[in-house]
């Protein structure tokens, strides 16, 4: 906005790098140029500021798709004035010189204009589409087309105003509609948990399954080579035993050999012992044969007088030793009468 400041029969005018004035004298274009300042006489001079930065203005309208459903399309456009001298002759910038505000509302004609142009553009779309397509992919067709629209409407051209941007910020049908499709969609997204749920739990048995299997072949395995296991112990005992029983076997064969031979030694050396005996025996019966009684009973006596290691009672009778005495005495006799001779 301008700012005018009144010094009596003259105006002082200063504007923002962002506004361009134009000054009319006596119906004479005197002064156009942004941001500008200069010195008027109010009676004869006729003001114009036009704002050059972008202007946004929102829109919201209705629109009925080709299956007959209101949809509810919500934006904002962006647009500028390019052409400010071309503007100003179409549209009505012209300033009050005490205030230095618009004497009408040349921004809000033309924020209606995009938006009734937008409108035209987009709903050139909406009527011949169907509300799902509307609602799935109408965001970035309806932006598309309302920037072509623009870009080739010649009133905008006329006035000097070009759009800069586009943005669609929401396409919504009825309450009605939106719940039944509200419904619908949570329907299919619980669908697909569920089916979701069920891929994994089959994903999940079928993981067990493979893991059951597996710990039977496991098993299996395990049990396989213990039953190896069990049969090579067996083979291995038998082994040991068979072994260890030719090795007893070889053992008691070698301990009846040499018993064998220890005996055969034995009864041999007992068999020379017993010859030596019964040939010395014999030999002793021999020479005993030949002597008297007498003599064989001293021998027998002086024998068993060896054999006696104490005597307590010795009794010895007149029968017993009476006639050895007789025998002894005539011996003597004989002994001594040969000894004369």
């Amino acid at each position: 906005m301008a700012d005018i400041k009144n010094y009596g029969f003259a105006k002082y005018l200063r504007a923002e790098p962002t506004s361009h004035i134009i000054q009319y004298r006596k119906g004479r274009l005197r002064r156009s140029g942004r941001g500008t300042s200069f010195w008027f006489q109010g009676m004869s001079t006729s003001l114009a500021e036009i704002p050059m930065e972008d202007q946004e203005m929102t829109f919201l309208f209705h629109g009925r798709s080709l299956d007959f459903q209101d949809v509810t399309m919500q934006g904002v456009i962006s647009y500028r004035v390019v052409q400010p001298e071309l503007a100003a002759r179409r549209i009505d910038f012209s300033l009050e010189q005490d205030t230095g505000q618009h004497r009408k509302q040349p921004l809000a004609t033309l924020s209606e204009l995009h938006s009734e142009l937008a409108q035209q553009f987009a709903s050139a779309y909406v009527t011949k589409t169907r509300v799902r397509e509307i609602l799935g992919n109408g965001i970035d067709r309806i932006r598309g087309d309302i920037l072509q629209g623009f870009a080739h409407e010649e009133s905008l051209q006329e006035i000097g105003v070009e759009v800069v941007s586009v943005r669609i910020s929401s396409i919504r049908p009825s309450s009605d509609l939106e719940k039944a499709l509200e419904t619908k969609a949570r329907e299919e997204i619980q669908q697909k948990a569920d089916e979701a749920m069920f891929e994994r739990r089959a994903l999940a048995v079928e993981k067990e399954r493979a893991i059951a299997e597996n710990e039977l072949k496991n098993q299996i395995e395990l049990a396989s080579q213990e039953e190896a296991l069990i049969v090579q112990e067996g083979k291995n005992h038998r082994n040991r035993e068979l072994e260890t029983a030719g090795a007893k076997r070889i053992a008691a064969e070698a301990a009846a050999d040499r018993l064998q031979i220890e005996n055969k030694a034995k009864a041999a050396g007992i068999e020379l012992l017993e010859a030596a005996k019964v040939g010395a025996e014999r030999e002793r019966i021999e020479i005993y044969r030949d002597l008297p009684t007498s003599v064989m009973m001293g021998l027998a006596t002086k024998e068993l007088a060896s054999k006696l290691s104490k005597i307590e009672h010795l009794s010895i009778s007149p029968d017993m030793i009476g006639p050895s005495l007789m025998k002894l005495m005539n011996l003597g006799s004989k002994h001594l009468e040969n000894g004369n001779k």
